[in-house]
């Protein structure tokens, strides 16, 4: 019974980590008109979490062995459950921005020590129904984010979406404090390691800042980019030295030695990217193109999410049956192709049922994959390199969010200046269609008692605001595209995972 509650309790805290990822995202106009900022402003507070998180996500194996894991998840729960309330209570953007940063930090220990603790709550050859129940929250995190942010944002107010956290993480630091002992494998810690620390967060703080800044300010046309570039890029190449030099490294880099764990950090990346860059998409296509209110929005994901529970659980079966995970991972991430194609196949009049069986493909197709990759990562791994391994895998999951944003951000903003400039190069005198559009329009208006020349004025007002929608909608096309065939382009990598002799591909295996 004990362990029943302390694995609900850890996974309920990972959830409302991963949840704060994205839950601000539908908040940010009302924030921004709350707290007389500018939207530009407001969106620091989204970046100076996922900085924060990235930092410290690698470094909480170190920090567990240091302070002892029982004292650091407590704390980290503690942290950000008060950070949270502060959130709430700030007058200011910018002292927003410094307690959701702040949060982060605290929210860091939340995934990867509740993801060790899970793992170790169950015995080697049920692995796979630890990485299911444990996938069930790195999956419905972000995507029940922006729907819960919608409905409490359209029915309450923004800072509520900081004071749910307040009762959760009361409960979660009460009960881990009479339930959570220490590790059964536990390690001497070492010195503490400030340089690979300073290093980690140059490098890490730079690159997830260019990432999440970089659209937003035109890329290299900023010298603060070009400069946090330079610095990320000394940063992390120091960083690589400095930790497999040290004896020790505040995060371990040598665990990457187990093949098993570095493809599944490499196809954990390509899944952050499809995770978090299509909760990211969906939303803003659903409500900026087809004007769905942000509750309406957040429905649209459910269904895929409740979906997604049930392929969690049939995939940890199925494994156990000793279905081949290779061939799991391979359909799960063919399932989210096609998940891409069908949503760059939708118009202007695309209902909420075209969108929701599309993104039922999504959920199905990412759950699928989780479990498989989740184990991957640690089954090769001494029970002492768990923690670490677990922290490695979640932040490429965390960095491939980041550059996923980055990239269709970017990519949305190119597609949609081409398709503008080819669609408005067809509203010419020589093409009969168009001119027979803007005639109809002039006449409409002239029947309302417009001038002429007004008339025209108004009817070429329309054709502008409907070359706009076409041109945002082919580029929201584009992107998904562009994200299908990013999963596609990763799938001969699992040609190279370790294959057991005589029987079919595994994924799951040990060299131990």
């Amino acid at each position: 019974m004990k362990r029943t509650i302390l694995l609900i309790t850890v996974i309920a805290a990972a959830v409302m980590e991963l949840i704060d990822t994205s839950i601000v995202n539908v908040a940010l106009s009302h924030m921004s008109g709350n707290l007389g900022s500018t939207l530009e402003d407001t969106s620091w507070v989204i970046t100076s979490y996922a900085i924060a998180n990235v930092i410290i996500i690698p470094m909480t194996s170190f920090l567990a062995l240091k302070l002892g894991r029982r004292n650091y998840y407590i704390g980290s729960v503690i942290a950000f459950t008060f950070f949270s309330f502060m959130c709430g209570q700030a007058s200011g953007i910018w002292m927003l921005v410094f307690f959701r940063f702040l949060q982060g930090l605290g929210g860091g220990a939340l995934l990867s020590v509740s993801q060790a603790i899970v793992f170790e709550l169950f015995p080697k050859e049920k692995q796979n129904v630890a990485s299911a129940i444990f996938g069930v929250g790195v999956f419905l995190g972000p995507t029940i984010g922006p729907t819960l942010g919608g409905f409490i944002t359209e029915y309450y107010s923004w800072p509520w979406i900081f004071y749910i956290n307040v009762p959760i993480g009361i409960t979660v630091a009460s009960l881990c404090y009479v339930l959570l002992g220490e590790p059964k494998f536990k390690q001497a810690a070492g010195n503490i390691d400030w340089t690979g620390i300073l290093l980690l967060a140059i490098g890490v703080g730079s690159l997830q800042t260019v990432l999440e800044r970089g659209e937003i300010d035109d890329w290299f046309d900023a010298n603060y980019i070009i400069w946090l570039s330079v610095a990320a890029s000394l940063g992390l190449s120091l960083f690589i030295w400095w930790e497999l030099k040290v004896k020790s490294p505040v995060v371990n880099l040598r665990v990457l030695k187990s093949k098993n764990l570095s493809i599944a950090a490499i196809v954990t990346f390509i899944s952050g990217i499809g995770l978090f860059s299509s909760v990211f998409l969906t939303p803003v296509f659903a409500q900026r193109l087809l004007n769905f209110t942000p509750s309406q929005t957040g429905l649209l994901l459910l269904p895929g999410a409740f979906l997604a529970i049930g392929g969690l659980i049939i995939s940890a079966k199925l494994l156990q049956k000793g279905v081949s995970p290779l061939f799991m991972i391979t359909t799960g991430m063919i399932l989210f192709v096609l998940f891409s194609w069908q949503m760059s196949r939708l118009n202007l009049n695309a209902s909420a049922h075209d969108i929701t069986i599309s993104l039922i493909f999504r959920g199905v197709g990412l759950a699928i994959v989780t479990v498989p990759l989740t184990a991957l990562a640690v089954s090769a791994l001494e029970p002492k390199d768990i923690p670490q391994g677990a922290a490695l895998n979640n932040m490429m999951r965390q960095l491939g969010g980041s550059v996923g944003l980055a990239m269709v951000n970017t990519y949305l903003h190119n597609r949609n200046a081409l398709h503008r400039s080819d669609l408005v190069s067809n509203v010419t005198e020589y093409n009969p269609l168009a001119m027979q559009r803007v005639a109809g329009y002039t006449n409409f208006f002239m029947s309302k008692g417009f001038t002429l020349f007004d008339a025209n004025k108004k009817a070429m007002g329309l054709i502008d605001a409907g070359i706009g929608r076409q041109s945002n909608l082919l580029s929201f096309n584009d992107a998904y595209l562009l994200v299908g065939a990013v999963f596609l382009c990763a799938l001969p990598l699992l040609f190279l995972v370790t294959k057991k002799k005589g029987s079919k591909p595994q994924v799951i295996l040990s060299d131990h």
